[in-house]
């Protein structure tokens, strides 16, 4: 990319990825994680390993972005982007298991479940006591959605999947 002289750095930036959010509504002293490419990025309808990539992402930053609000180093804000981000993507991977036929109705309320637990964390002052009460509630509800994944590879498999959906045992 050729860099214009006449556009600041964040312009160009913006120019070369559109999907960070560089507003300024972010103060200089929290860290800022800006969300992958949004889930209409897949290369189409039912692309479900693309869809599934965009959402283990979305949990892992989940995770990231807990760590550094207990320490004072990220917003109630920015974990509720992430959470955002995370409901994105699993309508993303819903809609991508129906375009093959693949129901995942047994997981839908998985968002509703992490929304649950998020809200008694954020309920607190941040700390890493806190964060330690309520992590491991986080990671039970995003371990469901693994399993729930994972339990969908020969259905997958089925409908001429040819890469796996879970390509790793994340524990």
């Amino acid at each position: 990319m050729n860099l214009s002289p006449s556009l600041s750095p964040t312009a160009h930036i913006k120019a070369a990825c559109p999907f960070l959010d560089l507003s300024s509504s972010h103060s200089p002293d929290t860290l800022y994680f800006p969300m992958h490419p949004p889930a209409y990025y897949q290369r189409a309808p039912g692309d479900v390993p693309s869809a599934v990539r965009n959402l283990l992402l979305s949990m892992k930053q989940l995770q990231e972005i807990l760590k550094h609000w207990s320490i004072g180093q990220a917003t109630e804000n920015q974990v509720s982007d992430v959470y955002v981000q995370i409901g994105t993507d699993f309508n993303a991977t819903v809609h991508a298991f129906a375009y093959h036929k693949i129901d995942l109705s047994d997981i839908h309320s998985i968002p509703k479940d992490l929304r649950n637990v998020l809200e008694q964390c954020l309920a607190e002052d941040p700390s890493p006591q806190i964060l330690a009460v309520f992590m491991p509630q986080v990671r039970q509800v995003l371990y469901r959605l693994l399993r729930g994944l994972q339990a969908r590879q020969d259905a997958w498999r089925a409908v001429g999947g040819q890469m796996p959906i879970i390509p790793f045992d994340p524990r």
